[in-house]
């Protein structure tokens, strides 16, 4: 007997083409409680949940902050979030629109953790983009964003969730909030200094979430389509899984941003919203999973544990 994985099925029940990244959902609860756990495992499926699904229940990317990174295999679909990181996902949109990226290659594949790109000469010029950005490890809180909390306790940080579909996490004492390190996620590659990033250098988390990192480097968005791309790459032979001679890196075609492209090559997708109530009854369903498989209802979900399905539209 095969074992079925519920996220498989819940593709093939609802014919959804879904996203590799993962990120966390809750249950409904008020922003900033989290809700009591609940006992009882629901009899609705992740597959359930998305069958029923409304059009509301998805949003488009938005274009503006949408990136396409071409390669000979296929296209990755990032989506930044400038919210968290206003000042960098500007450079790194200054760097795409001047062609930065344009030529270079993956330069890191670490087993368990990144894919990054960049620039192995360190040569390339800039030209109307910043080389040197303020670190944005956490911003403050938007009043204008929904947090949809998670019910459950995380070690990394005081409270977690999302927000626009991506996984963030707070600290009410200091008012502040960020995005976090799970599959998927893009972050600004920096040396020593919390201003040695600028956009230049991309990384991807391709492994176990290294929610260590959190407030650490700071994440500009997520992988939304095409993860498999970057978490497929031959293994770098180097230190830190950097490449080691010039043949091994996979060549970038292209970064473009999708409001540049035009609009009949671009990648029509939706991603589930977290701010709806269909989110909260995926979140119960991850939470304690039902079904003939499942014996035991762990009643629990981390924040990378859930994810956020990505559908293709015609």
């Amino acid at each position: 007997m095969k074992l079925v994985n519920q996220f498989a099925l819940a593709v093939a029940v609802t014919g959804i083409a879904v996203s590799s990244s993962f990120v966390v959902a809750q249950t409904k609860a008020p922003v900033g409680k989290a809700s009591p756990k609940s006992s009882p495992m629901p009899k609705a499926t992740m597959a359930d949940v998305l069958k029923a699904s409304q059009a509301s229940d998805w949003r488009p990317l938005n274009p503006e902050n949408t990136l396409y990174l071409e390669m000979e295999k296929g296209r990755v679909v990032i989506e930044l979030a400038p919210e968290f990181a206003p000042k960098n996902v500007a450079n790194i949109k200054a760097l795409v629109k001047e062609g930065y990226f344009d030529g270079l290659a993956m330069i890191r594949s670490h087993d368990n953790y990144v894919a990054q790109w960049g620039d192995a000469s360190e040569k390339r010029e800039f030209k109307n983009a910043a080389k040197k950005v303020e670190g944005e490890f956490t911003v403050k809180y938007q009043t204008s964003s929904a947090f949809t909390r998670l019910p459950d306790v995380d070690g990394y940080a005081p409270q977690v969730g999302h927000v626009n579909s991506f996984a963030a996490a707070r600290d009410p004492k200091t008012q502040t909030t960020w995005l976090t390190h799970c599959y998927g996620a893009i972050g600004v590659a920096r040396g020593n200094e919390t201003d040695s990033g600028n956009g230049s250098s991309l990384y991807a988390v391709t492994g176990h979430a290294p929610r260590n990192l959190d407030r650490n480097i700071t994440v500009v968005g997520r992988v939304m389509y095409g993860i498999e791309l970057l978490s497929s790459l031959p293994r770098g032979t180097g230190a830190l899984g950097f490449y080691e001679k010039a043949e091994e890196r996979t060549p970038i075609k292209t970064v473009r941003l999708a409001a540049d492209v035009p609009e009949v090559e671009r990648s029509k997708l939706e991603v589930f919203r977290t701010d709806t109530t269909s989110f909260h009854a995926m979140i119960e369903a991850q939470r304690n999973r039902g079904g003939d498989w499942y014996k035991f209802a762990a009643n629990h979900i981390e924040l990378c544990n859930v994810p956020i399905p990505v559908r293709v539209v015609k």
